[in-house]
C-alpha cells in the first residue's frame, strides 16, 4: 500500500513538473520549428562545407545566421532507418526499422507525437519514405515510397493525387501554401519541409537541365581508388561508377542507345525506371528533356568506341555529377522561397531553423555514389540550425552530434519532456555556445541491410572526432581503424598497425561500453540476420 502511494505521489509530481515547465514554455512563448530535409545530400555539395562543386546561397543563409556542425553524422546511413531514428529519438535495434526492406513499427511514440500533444500545429510535406499516414501530424502530403521528380504522386489524409510540375518546386509550393493559409497565428508549429531530391535517379528541373548538363567539375582524388590497405567489404561493394550504376535510369542513355552499343545495366531495373521516369513527363517537358539528352547520346555513341576504362569512368563521374548537383539547384532555390517568406512575414525570430540531410553520400570519393558505410561521405551529415537570439551568427562546432540527437533538441526547445527511453542527447548546450555541458565524446554506429543492394557488408563501430574502429560481420569478420585526422581520406586500416595498439585497446573497451549503453549486442545482431531470412 506504501508503494502504490508512493508511486502515485511521484508521477503527480511528474506530472506537475511537466505542466510547470510547459506553462513556462508557453509564458515564454515557444519557438516554432521548421525542419528541412533533403534526401542523400552530401556536405560535400553544400557551399557552406566545400565550394568546389557547387554553390548553394540560400542554404548558405542558414549557416551565416546560425551554426554549421562539422562532425554531424548519422547512426545508419540509409534513408528510411535514418528518418526513423529522427522521429523517434532511438538507434535502428531499439525502433526496430533496421533497413529500407522492414516495415517501421507505428507503435513508436514520435516527437511530433508529442509536440502535437503540447499544443503545436505540425505539418509535413516531401518524402516521407516509409507509412502511409505519419502520426503526429494536422496536415499532410507526402510522397508514396520513393516519389517521382516530374508530375509526382502524393499521398494526402483525402487519398493520393497526381500533381502536375517538379518535385522540389511542389513541396515547397506546399508547404508556402500551408504557412499562408492554414498556420494558426496563436500556436507554435512544427512543420517538416522533406525533399526528394537529390535521390537516385537525379532528374533535375527543366530549368537546369542545359546549365549543369553543359559544367565540368573537378573529379575527386580518390575516383581511382583500388581499395588497397582496406578490408574485404570496400573492395566487394556494389557501388562503382562504372561497374555497377545504370547506364540507363542513371547516365541517362536511352534504351536504343544502350542496345546499340550493347551495354547493359548493372541493376535490371535501369530500363523500365528510365521508361517509366521518361513516361510520367508531359509533351514540353519531352522537348526539353530530349533537346538535352538527346546531344548527350549521340556525342557518346561517337565517343565510345574510342574510349578506355578510365575515360568511360571520368564521363560517368561528369554525368553524375551534372545531374545530381542540378537538382541541388532546385533545392536550394526553393529553400530561398521558404526563407524569404519566413522573412517577409516577420517568422523568422522566433523560429529554429535546421537543414540537414537522412545521411552523406559519395560523390565519386572511392569510385563509389550511394552511402551505407560508416566511412565519412556517407557517415557524415550536413547540419546547420539557426535560431535569432539563441545562436550565435556565423558560428561553427566539431563535436561528435547525431540524427540521434534531433527528437530530444526540439523536445527541450519546446519545453516538453522527453521520454526516458530516448537514446538521444539535446543539441540546446552546443547551439548557445555551452560546449563544457556536452557530454558525449564518440558516437555509435549500426548498419544492417546485407545482403542487399549495394553488397555493403554489415557493421558496426564507434567514432570519436580522432578515429573510427569498426568491425564488419556476417559472412566476414574483420576489424578496421581509421586515423581521422592524420588520414581523412580514409585510405589505410591501421588496425594491425603497433604504433596503433594502446589506441585498439581503448576504442575497443568504449565500444563495448557504448554497445551496453544503447542496448544493442551479439544477441540482437544474430535476431535481425534470423529475421531477415538470410543466414551466411
Amino acid at each position: 500500500m506504501l508503494m502504490n502511494t508512493l508511486k502515485r505521489t511521484a508521477f503527480l509530481i511528474f506530472c506537475g513538473l511537466a505542466w510547470i515547465k510547459l506553462a513556462f514554455a508557453q509564458e515564454v512563448k515557444r519557438p516554432n520549428i521548421i525542419f528541412m530535409m533533403a534526401d542523400d545530400h552530401a556536405y560535400q555539395a553544400i557551399s557552406a562545407y566545400d565550394s568546389s562543386l557547387i554553390q548553394t546561397p540560400n542554404i548558405d543563409r542558414i549557416a551565416k545566421a546560425g551554426m554549421l556542425f562539422t562532425n554531424a553524422c548519422v547512426t545508419n546511413s540509409i534513408c528510411a532507418p535514418s528518418r526513423a531514428v529522427i522521429l523517434t529519438g532511438k538507434h535502428s535495434h531499439i525502433n526496430g526499422k533496421i533497413d529500407n526492406i522492414s516495415p517501421f513499427d507505428t507503435t513508436n511514440i514520435t516527437f511530433p507525437q508529442l509536440l502535437q500533444t503540447a499544443g503545436y500545429q505540425t505539418a509535413m510535406f516531401g518524402k516521407l519514405h516509409f507509412g502511409n499516414n505519419p502520426k503526429g501530424f494536422d496536415e499532410f502530403k507526402i510522397l508514396p515510397g520513393q516519389g517521382h521528380y516530374y508530375n509526382p504522386d502524393f499521398i494526402t489524409p483525402e487519398g493520393t493525387v497526381k500533381v502536375e510540375g517538379y518535385v522540389t518546386d511542389l513541396i515547397t509550393d506546399m508547404t508556402l501554401d500551408w504557412l499562408e493559409n492554414r498556420r494558426e497565428e496563436d500556436k507554435p508549429f512544427l512543420l517538416m519541409y522533406l525533399h526528394k531530391a537529390p535521390h537516385r535517379e537525379w532528374e533535375p528541373a527543366e530549368r537546369h537541365l542545359q546549365e549543369f548538363t553543359h559544367r565540368t567539375f573537378p573529379e575527386p582524388p580518390t575516383l581511382f581508388d583500388d581499395y588497397e590497405g582496406r578490408g574485404t567489404a570496400a573492395k566487394t561493394a556494389q557501388m562503382n561508377l562504372l561497374k555497377h550504376m545504370n547506364w540507363t535510369g542513371d547516365s541517362k542513355l536511352y534504351p536504343a542507345t544502350v542496345e546499340e552499343l550493347g551495354l547493359r545495366d548493372f541493376e535490371k531495373w535501369g530500363t523500365g525506371n528510365f521508361n517509366h521516369n521518361y513516361g510520367r513527363l508531359n509533351e514540353k517537358q519531352k522537348i526539353n528533356w530530349d533537346e538535352t539528352y538527346v546531344p548527350i547520346n549521340e556525342a557518346f555513341k561517337r565517343d565510345f568506341p574510342e574510349m578506355d576504362s578510365s575515360q568511360l569512368m571520368q564521363w560517368r563521374y561528369q554525368r553524375y555529377m551534372q545531374d545530381y548537383l542540378g537538382t541541388i539547384a532546385g533545392v536550394d532555390e526553393n529553400v530561398g522561397r521558404l526563407l524569404d517568406y519566413l522573412e517577409q512575414n516577420g517568422l523568422m525570430d522566433n523560429t529554429i531553423i535546421v537543414y540537414t540531410s537522412d545521411q552523406g553520400f559519395y560523390l565519386g570519393e572511392h569510385g563509389w555514389f550511394d552511402k551505407r558505410f560508416i566511412y565519412d561521405e556517407s557517415f557524415k551529415t550536413p547540419l546547420l540550425v539557426q535560431w535569432p537570439g539563441k545562436i550565435a551568427a556565423g558560428s561553427q562546432n566539431t563535436k561528435m552530434v547525431q540524427n540521434l540527437d534531433f527528437a530530444q533538441t526540439f523536445l527541450e526547445a519546446a519545453g516538453v519532456n522527453a521520454p526516458a527511453d530516448m537514446q538521444g542527447e539535446s543539441l540546446i548546450p552546443l547551439l548557445q555556445g555551452n560546449d563544457q555541458e556536452w557530454t558525449r565524446e564518440s558516437v555509435y554506429y549500426h548498419y544492417y541491410e546485407y545482403p542487399g543492394v549495394h553488397a555493403v557488408k554489415r557493421h558496426y563501430g564507434i567514432v570519436t572526432e580522432d578515429f573510427k574502429l569498426v568491425k564488419f560481420y556476417y559472412d566476414v569478420e574483420e576489424w578496421e581503424l581509421y586515423d581521422r585526422k592524420n588520414d581523412p581520406m580514409e585510405l589505410r586500416n591501421v588496425y594491425h598497425d603497433p604504433a596503433y595498439a594502446e589506441t585498439v585497446k581503448i576504442l575497443h573497451e568504449q565500444l563495448s561500453d557504448l554497445r551496453i549503453k544503447y542496448k544493442d549486442s551479439e544477441e540482437l545482431d544474430q535476431f535481425y540476420i534470423s529475421k531477415s531470412g538470410k543466414m551466411p
